[in-house]
């Protein structure tokens, strides 16, 4: 087995692993066992998921199979925005934590802002302040959310939230809402990291692909 991941230290003092897989809802449902249950065989132990992904089902399964211990197991999924509201969101947990298999969860995350029904925002987050208290998730936090929306939310929260998952890869460093974060004790964790939404504008080897950057191929040569 492959040398398991560096650990980062949340604002709540639990530890994540700074490297995991994220399961894609592109990913074909039918390969997303075995995926993470290769990834568990090759040190991985942080799991992505989201319910809009729509395979939490198949990520429990894998996480099953690997045989893996789940004490050593940080599993993040996240809540989609046509369940925000208080109550909404407490039965969309409780969906996702049968699907995945799960007595509690690691990492609990709102998947969006929703500038629209920003009230419907703060209630699900409300929502996932009460999970944590009951000891159904270990963290909580955001994804997507720019430094208005955290100062926004935090005005009216009781928890800080613990991560900001957001894009960030080297083409798009998001510099001032990565200070945001740091200021406010918000991990920031990155989707994307080695350029999805990038990698793919240009042929293979184009500049546009971080991958390619003479920079980025030297550390990884190291």
């Amino acid at each position: 087995m492959s040398a398991k991941s560096p650990m980062l230290t949340l604002n709540n003092g639990l530890e994540m692993p700074v490297l995991g897989l994220g399961v894609l809802d592109r990913s074909a449902r039918e390969q997303t066992a075995g995926a993470v249950q290769c990834a568990i065989a090759n040190g991985y132990r942080l799991i992505d998921t989201a319910a809009a992904y729509g395979n939490e089902r198949q990520v429990g399964e894998g996480l099953r199979g690997s045989g893996g211990d789940r004490s050593e197991m940080f599993i993040t999924t996240k809540l989609w925005m046509t369940d925000y509201g208080y109550e909404p969101a407490l039965r969309a947990f409780d969906s996702s934590r049968r699907k995945l298999g799960l007595d509690y969860v690691d990492l609990y995350l709102l998947h969006w802002p929703m500038p629209s029904d920003f009230e419907a925002t703060v209630a699900a987050y409300r929502a996932a302040e009460k999970l944590l208290a009951d000891g159904k998730v270990r963290a909580i936090g955001v994804s997507n959310f720019s430094s208005a929306h955290l100062n926004t939310l935090i005005d009216r929260a009781d928890v800080t939230p613990a991560v900001n998952q957001v894009q960030v890869h080297p083409y798009f460093i998001q510099q001032e809402l990565r200070e945001t974060n740091s200021r406010l004790g918000i991990a920031t964790e990155s989707w994307s990291p080695l350029g999805r939404s990038v990698r793919g504008a240009g042929a293979s080897g184009d500049a546009t692909d971080p991958l390619a950057h003479p920079t980025i191929a030297e550390l990884a040569a190291k």
